[in-house]
């Protein structure tokens, strides 16, 4: 078999969802590391990074996928528009020792990504989880994928919920500030 029928067995496997999820971590991680306006960084992506190689050539041997351009947008401009949000239930989740400043950068682009899709979509939280997370072993090697896991899922329960934090906490007779 050569390497190009190798690569069209390829095609059917083709993800452009999860193209335009990891698309949107690598641009929320620009927006926070250059201080870019999200909107200068998802025009560069739609121009020079969708559907080019770095020698420009085209994706047409189905190695890598074409990404979804309408998810990625709107996964970039929900994360943005939420952050406050995001940053919020990430401090009510991780350990008072463990502050959001101190994640990994492309961690906090991934949950960014995550809750901000989270927050505005009708795709179900396990099926989210379960895509982040293998997003994760892809960018980590680590633990990183389990703490995706289990801060995604903590998170989406209590969103699923209406519930914050202090409100869990309060009902289960824990402490109340």
């Amino acid at each position: 078999m050569t390497e190009l029928q190798d690569h069209s067995e390829l095609k059917g496997a083709q993800r452009p969802r999860t193209a335009a999820r990891v698309a949107a971590i690598q641009a929320l991680f620009q927006i926070e590391q250059n201080e870019d306006r999200p909107e200068s960084v998802i025009q560069q992506f739609l121009v020079h990074r969708f559907g080019t190689t770095l020698d420009n050539a085209s994706y047409d041997e189905g190695c890598i996928p074409e990404a979804d351009t309408q998810l990625f947008c709107a996964i970039v401009r929900q994360g943005v528009a939420e952050r406050g949000v995001i940053l919020e239930q990430l401090t009510q989740t991780l350990p008072a020792t463990w502050p959001v400043a101190r994640l990994d950068p492309v961690l906090r682009a991934l949950f960014q990504a995550a809750l901000g899709e989270a927050l505005e979509s009708s795709v179900p939280a396990r099926v989210l989880i379960n895509e982040y997370i293998d997003i994760a072993h892809g960018f980590f090697s680590g633990d990183e994928p389990k703490l995706v896991n289990g801060v995604l899922d903590t998170i989406m329960k209590r969103l699923a919920n209406g519930t914050t934090a202090e409100k869990e906490d309060e009902e289960e007779g824990g402490p109340a500030d």
